[in-house]
C-alpha cells in the first residue's frame, strides 16, 4: 500500500464510526440530488466507488437489482456491513480495494458513482478511468465531491488539510467536468448543493487550535477566502461544503 493510501486509511479507521453517523452525510436534499443523478431503476447493477459507510450504496439499493461497494479502509466497509444489517436489504455487495484498480471486469455495471472521494485521490483523472472502463457503453457514471471555486481553492485545501491530512486537493467544477472531456465521457447533468457543518463535528480535538484560528480570521476579514461562508452561531463555526455532481454518459 502506497504512503499516502496508508494515510487514507489510518484517516477513515479512526473516523470510520464518527463519519458513519454524521447526520450531514444522509442530508435529505442532497440525497435526493444524488439519487436523481443516478437514475436508477430496478434492473440496474451499480457500483459505488470509495462508497465509506454505505450510506449512498443502501439508499441506491433501494431503487436498483443490486449495489456493489468498495472502499479501501476495511472499518468503512465494517459501517457499510452494519448499516446494511439494519436494514431489509438484500442486494448488497462489498469489497475492500482500491479505486485506481477496481476488481471487476470491463463493462461490469450499468451506473459507477463515487462521493466525496476525488480529494482524497492523488489521482482523480485515473480513478475516472477506471470507473469508466467497469461501466457499460452507453452506462453512467455520477461523480460528487466538493468544488471549491478558482480563487478560493488554494484556501479550501489548506484548510481541509488541517482537519484531514488525507486530503489532497478538491477540484473545481471546471476541472471536474474536464477530466471527464479527457475521459471522453458525454456531460448530460451538471448539479449542486452546498452542505452545512459545524466544525466542531468534523475534526480531532488536537487539529481545532489552528483550524478555529484559520475560521476566524477569514470570519473577521469579511472576504469569505476559504469559500464556505464561515460564521459563529451558538454551538460553534459553521460552514458549507460547495458541492457538486457531475454526471457522465459513458
Amino acid at each position: 500500500m502506497s504512503e499516502h493510501n496508508q494515510r487514507v486509511v489510518d484517516q477513515f479507521t479512526r473516523w470510520a464510526k464518527p463519519f458513519a453517523d454524521l447526520p450531514i452525510h444522509a442530508e435529505t436534499s442532497a440525497m435526493a440530488l444524488t439519487i436523481a443523478a443516478c437514475a436508477p431503476t430496478p434492473d440496474m447493477n451499480i457500483l459505488d466507488v470509495a462508497c465509506g459507510p454505505g450510506i449512498l450504496a443502501c439508499t441506491l439499493a433501494q431503487h436498483a437489482c443490486h449495489v456493489s461497494g468498495i472502499d479501501i479502509t476495511p472499518a468503512m466497509i465494517a459501517q457499510a456491513q452494519a448499516r446494511e444489517a439494519a436494514t431489509s436489504l438484500k442486494n448488497l455487495k462489498w469489497y475492500v480495494g482500491d479505486a485506481m484498480a477496481l476488481p471487476f471486469e470491463d463493462g461490469s455495471f450499468d451506473c459507477v458513482t463515487t462521493r466525496y472521494s476525488f480529494h482524497h485521490m492523488r489521482n482523480p483523472a485515473a480513478s475516472l478511468l477506471e470507473m469508466k472502463r467497469v461501466c457499460r457503453e452507453g452506462g453512467r457514471i455520477v461523480v460528487i465531491d466538493a468544488t471549491p471555486s478558482p480563487d478560493t481553492q488554494s484556501a479550501y485545501d489548506e484548510m481541509e488539510r488541517l482537519r484531514d491530512a488525507s486530503h489532497t486537493s478538491a477540484l473545481t467544477l471546471e476541472q471536474l467536468r474536464r477530466i471527464g472531456a479527457d475521459a471522453e465521457l458525454r456531460e448530460i447533468l451538471v448539479d449542486g448543493y452546498r452542505l452545512e457543518a459545524c466544525l466542531d463535528t468534523l475534526a480531532d480535538a488536537e487539529d481545532m487550535p489552528a483550524l478555529i484560528t484559520m475560521f476566524d480570521t477569514d470570519i473577521a476579514s469579511g472576504a469569505d477566502q476559504i469559500g464556505v461562508d464561515a460564521r459563529h452561531v451558538g454551538d460553534g463555526i459553521h460552514f458549507h461544503f460547495p458541492v457538486s455532481i457531475v454526471a457522465w454518459e459513458s
